[in-house]
């Protein structure tokens, strides 16, 4: 089976990067997250309700809704953070990418571990700019806002289409489709990765720095 892909690229400065990964990421955990199954015999089954919360950006004039779980958050900002680091670091990289991928596991052979088997994968790519002052700091916060808006609304709409997801599993085999470690969420099985790269001149990122030239001089 091959994994649908969805990329987005985005030029930031450095301090936004971790809350321009964590709005895609958490929107996406939103959709892809269900309240805890409780199972009262096998094939029946009540599904809780998931608790959301806006998170309102430091540093991007943008807000985004999320699941009020503290320990999917803080799992996600470790992964996000790590990133952040490798990519802003005084000797690091200005370009990577981070991606988000849901799996489903398939039962092997005893001793073997079951096999994992991507079915989405959402990835962001990010090029880093450095900004002079405070006013183009402040054209960049409500670009790069801009821009996630439009993200954020078109996650939405791919969330609306009739694309695969596992199905419903049976009680006995919950733990192939949903990570059920959160006491609040159960999301589909996710893991995220993230590689870095040299600076690049891409043009995303000379369209950046055009759209802000463009704005400060207007």
């Amino acid at each position: 089976m091959n994994a649908r892909s969805q990329t987005f690229e985005l030029t930031v400065e450095g301090r936004q990067v971790d809350e321009a990964v964590a709005s895609i990421f958490h929107t996406v955990l939103f959709h892809r997250s269900l309240g805890k199954f409780r199972y009262k015999q096998e094939g029946s089954y009540s599904v809780g309700t998931v608790g959301y919360e806006d998170v309102d950006c430091d540093f991007i004039d943008f807000t985004y809704v999320c699941c009020s779980s503290e320990n999917l958050d803080k799992d996600l900002k470790k992964e996000i953070s790590d990133f952040s680091e490798a990519l802003r670091g005084n000797d690091g990289p200005g370009s990577g990418q981070i991606s988000l991928e849901f799996f489903q596991k398939k039962k092997t052979r005893w001793p073997f571990q079951p096999e994992c088997i991507p079915w989405e994968v959402w990835t962001v790519r990010l090029e880093l700019i450095k900004l002079n002052n405070e006013h183009e700091r402040q054209v960049c916060r409500e670009k790069v806002g801009d821009m996630l808006t439009e993200k954020i609304l078109y996650i939405a709409e791919v969330m609306n289409r009739h694309d695969y997801v596992p199905k419903m599993p049976n009680q006995s085999e919950l733990d192939l489709i949903f990570d059920t470690s959160y006491p609040d969420v159960q999301p589909y099985l996710f893991k995220v990765s993230f590689t870095t790269s040299g600076p690049t001149n891409t043009s995303v990122g000379t369209t950046m720095k055009k759209l802000i030239k463009e704005t400060l001089s207007l």
